[in-house]
């Protein structure tokens, strides 16, 4: 048998060229899978904005829609701004609303140190401690340089290490609170829902109060706050029952207010959810508006 050169030459160029086509496809493959996943991925991602958008805007629709319900003149179809939820759908989104009238929350800029004590102490901080914040907290929103009992002006905020000292004015908003000495986070997240710079009030009116602001009265205990507010929701609109509190008053809504904190939250059918925070005060503007926002929370 004799050895032709030509055709093993012929041979070997065949079969680089086969490697050649494989690695071709094999990069043609890889180039169109990581652009039909970059695709995919694009579109969800474009599909999710939407979706949230859509729920901001639907929950945005909400606070309008609490706004008008709260000025609803029968009481029997009002709103009540009492904490319970409500809970509707509309074109094929679920919306959650909740109001809480301003009046049941504890004004910080209004309350005593008493209160203030009793506030902090029945939200879970020590006795000693919450008597400590209670007075740093007089001595923050009071307008002198004096510092109180158990108090604290600048100098023990720079003794502190802090670079803010007391405002000396009353308070602008509720976050504020985490400025003055003393204060931990986890005590404010505690006790947020239960405060205000709005209603003016020294104590917070029970018709209306969350869990957290009832601890700010004398005589209650956690449970028995938690079961007086879930007996006051468990009544309808418009009856004339009042619920009982443990030192034996009976509290009745009395009017109507101005200034509720609404939280409204919109869930997309896709699960895609949004949700705000706002505090009103209801009330024609000379824009036309039916209410101003005093604040506004979103995307927390």
């Amino acid at each position: 048998m004799s050895f032709n050169p030509h055709i093993s030459t012929a041979g070997r160029q065949r079969g680089i060229a086969l490697v050649l086509v494989l690695w071709v496809l094999l990069l043609l493959t890889i180039i169109t899978g990581a652009f039909a996943l970059t695709a995919r991925m694009d579109r969800l991602e474009a599909n999710a904005l939407l979706s949230g958008t859509q729920a901001r805007l639907s929950a945005e629709a909400a606070i309008n829609l609490a706004a008008l319900a709260l000025r609803d003149p029968e009481d029997e179809t009002r709103m009540l701004a009492d904490g319970r939820i409500y809970e509707l759908v509309v074109d094929g989104v679920a919306i959650q609303i909740s109001a809480v009238d301003e009046r049941g929350k504890l004004d910080i800029n209004a309350a005593d140190e008493f209160t203030l004590v009793n506030l902090f102490s029945g939200n879970g901080m020590e006795l000693v401690d919450a008597e400590l914040l209670a007075a740093a907290v007089m001595d923050w929103r009071d307008v002198d340089e004096l510092e109180r009992v158990n108090g604290a002006e600048e100098d023990a905020y720079i003794a502190a290490g802090l670079q803010v000292g007391p405002a000396n004015r009353p308070f602008m908003m509720a976050e504020e609170l985490l400025q003055v000495i003393g204060m931990p986070y986890e005590l404010f997240r505690k006790v947020e829902p239960g405060i205000t710079v709005f209603s003016r009030a020294g104590e917070p009116d029970p018709a209306f109060a969350p869990v957290e602001a009832l601890m700010a009265l004398p005589d209650i205990t956690y449970d028995e706050a938690v079961d007086f507010v879930a007996q006051r929701n468990a009544h309808l609109p418009g009856e004339s029952i009042g619920t009982e509190l443990p030192n034996g008053v009976v509290v009745m809504e009395q009017g109507r207010g101005v200034t509720y904190s609404i939280h409204a939250r919109a869930t997309m059918p896709n699960g895609v959810w949004e949700q705000l925070k706002a505090t009103i005060r209801l009330g024609g503007n000379r824009s036309g508006n039916p209410y101003r926002v005093l604040s506004w929370r979103e995307g927390f």
